[in-house]
């Protein structure tokens, strides 16, 4: 029977390695996004064999398709096994179309229902268009960040040295928000703290923006495989036209060099932050899907 626990910055290289062997570009399968986010879903972990598997909890269990390698087949009769004996039947989220034959070859067809998970979708970009903003569809864009560039500002990869800043600021626009009642708000606030209390053991990268000499903007991010960045933390000053943009664009010039792609999560059903992500043209998006057991 499969044992959970909590994921800790001990369990970083097992996991690291069975993440390599799939390869995968969904913001889920990268662990310091796993260990920052963990209270979201009270989600904890195990190993099976060469496989990496994160089980979710909240009103009812949840997993994510397990990273690795092996015999599908077993792992997700251990995963049925542990669902059931609490009582729920098996489900699997972050199942991306690629991997609906495999479900198709190893179980009835009436035995299990795929839901697509839209508000999940990754949306993922070409590094290139985010850092250089070329051509008439991000021509607005331009025209934002030219406003700033303007000002008196300042970028710089984020270092230990701008920590106890980025904190403060984060927490103000926490309390400036009245986020208290607000879950997703306040796990974003221990994930922001866990990040900075392991920015380095944790491999992270990040940058901030400051506009006359005050934080603007600050952003947290992750490699998420062989060719993919992760962007996890995005904070600018919504008053001060271009932070974003900018924070954005800088992010991208300067942590995107060596990789093809950047992944800026989802828009969890979030109209404003669907315009927003939508505006910057995804190369694709990241499809995943529920499959359910019945």
């Amino acid at each position: 029977m499969l044992s959970f626990k909590v994921i800790e910055l001990s369990d970083k290289p097992w996991v690291e390695r069975l993440l390599r062997i799939s390869d995968f570009r969904g913001c889920e399968y990268c662990f310091a996004n796993n260990m920052a986010w963990r209270r979201m879903y009270n989600t904890k972990i195990t190993r099976y064999k060469d496989f990496y598997i994160s089980c979710s909890e909240t009103d009812g269990l949840y997993f994510t398709f397990p990273a690795g390698g092996g015999d599908y087949k077993e792992v997700f009769e251990e995963m049925k096994k542990y669902s059931e004996s609490r009582g729920y039947p098996l489900v699997i989220g972050s199942v991306t179309p690629d991997k609906f034959g495999l479900f198709e070859e190893l179980f009835p067809k009436d035995s299990y229902d795929i839901e697509a998970d839209e508000d999940g979708w990754d949306y993922v970009y070409s590094v290139s268009d985010l850092a250089e903003l070329k051509g008439k569809k991000y021509h607005g864009k331009r025209n934002h960040l030219k406003k700033l560039l303007a000002m008196d500002y300042s970028y710089e990869p984020l270092t230990e040295k701008d920590f106890d800043d980025c904190i403060s600021y984060a927490v103000q626009t926490y309390n400036r928000d009245s986020a208290y009642d607000d879950k997703s708000k306040v796990c974003e606030q221990f994930a922001i703290n866990t990040y900075f209390e392991n920015f380095d053991a944790l491999g992270l990268t990040g940058g901030v923006l400051r506009v006359d000499g005050k934080i603007a903007a600050f952003t947290i991010g992750e490699r998420i495989n062989s060719d993919t960045l992760g962007v996890h933390i995005e904070k600018a000053e919504a008053s001060l036209d271009g932070a974003y943009p900018a924070i954005n664009q800088m992010f991208a010039a300067s942590a995107g060099k060596g990789f093809s792609y950047i992944n800026r999560e989802e828009d969890l059903g979030i109209e404003g932050l669907r315009k927003a992500k939508r505006s910057y043209h995804p190369a694709f998006m990241i499809e995943k899907h529920t499959v359910r057991f019945k």
